[in-house]
């Protein structure tokens, strides 16, 4: 069942977590739940960090990669390759570069401001993109259960990389997310708190669904 909700108010999920917590499941459950449009801003940087290595550049060269941000063909977020581990790092890199995050701050609000609403799931959704939205997830889980997920996850993929170095990457990035100058990851100070580390997706997302109609229930008494 859609919950309903008001009709004047466009119903922006804002989903945010590190690398493997879940949010991208959960967030793209939340969007069928509420029939809302989804985007994974991950992608969006995924595609800044592809266009600047097939250029043959560097992620870590700032003003490379915000050119990149900014110009980027659409037709990156379809190739394979964005999706690949190397990518992954990439993404990571320029992810850290204000010049990037500027780029790309216009195209995800616009889309989290569309009449019908939208489920967003990133780094910095609720801090930055849509600090407005009325329901806000912080969804994370324990490195040692995020790296284990990501290491099955590109085991079946065919690549061989053990837990240990699977962790390592985790660890580095989670650094890279909290430690950077601009739009550091961090929980939202009126973001719901979902630890999803002992938890299957099912429950998971019931979880998540209950949080956001507190949320919700709370924007309805406030504009009330």
């Amino acid at each position: 069942m859609i919950a309903a909700f008001p009709e004047t108010t466009p119903l922006i999920i804002a989903v945010d977590g590190p690398a493997a917590s879940g949010k991208g499941t959960i967030a793209k459950a939340l969007a069928a739940h509420y029939a809302l449009a989804y985007l994974d801003t991950g992608k969006l940087y995924r595609a800044a960090g592809l266009a600047v290595r097939l250029a043959g550049g560097d992620p870590a060269d700032a003003e490379a990669a915000a050119a990149a941000a900014a110009h980027f063909d659409e037709a990156l977020l379809a190739v394979p390759d964005l999706m690949s581990s190397a990518n992954s790092e990439a993404a990571s890199i320029v992810s850290a570069h204000p010049g990037v995050r500027a780029a790309l701050l216009a195209r995800q609000r616009a889309f989290a401001a569309q009449p019908g609403g939208a489920v967003l799931d990133g780094r910095d959704i609720g801090t930055v993109i849509a600090p407005h939205a009325p329901a806000k997830l912080f969804i994370t889980a324990s490195p040692e259960i995020r790296a284990a997920r990501r290491h099955r996850e590109l085991a079946a993929s065919g690549d061989a990389r053990d837990l240990a170095a699977v962790l390592a990457d985790i660890n580095a990035r989670d650094a890279r997310d909290r430690g950077r100058s601009a739009a550091p990851l961090r929980q939202a100070a009126d973001a719901a708190l979902l630890d999803t580390s002992d938890l299957a997706i099912g429950p998971a997302v019931q979880q998540a669904i209950a949080l956001v109609e507190q949320a919700l229930g709370r924007d309805r008494q406030q504009q009330g």
